[in-house]
């Protein structure tokens, strides 16, 4: 099996190294594996779509456009509901 060397922030170093007991690399494999396994089903999904990049650049700001607008409603209601 092939070895992968990772880079981690400060503050997160200091956490994993606090807590030995924890096996990180099977963290790390695991936490890949499951994404490999995604952007697979993702590949297989999309590989015989007729989209262009910009077609799939255009949806991509339309979905994030959407869901900035719902996060920024719940926070408006949220703010509402604590000041009554």
């Amino acid at each position: 099996m092939p070895n992968m060397t990772l880079s981690l922030p400060d503050d997160i170093y200091r956490i994993v190294k606090v807590h030995k007991e924890i096996r990180w690399s099977e963290v790390a494999r695991r936490a890949i594996e499951d994404y490999a396994k995604k952007l697979e089903v993702l590949d297989a999904l999309t590989e015989k779509s007729e989209l262009s990049d910009e077609d799939v650049m255009a949806l991509d700001a339309t979905v994030k456009a959407g869901v900035a607008e719902r996060v920024a409603e719940y926070y408006r209601k949220r703010s509402s509901a604590e000041k009554r």
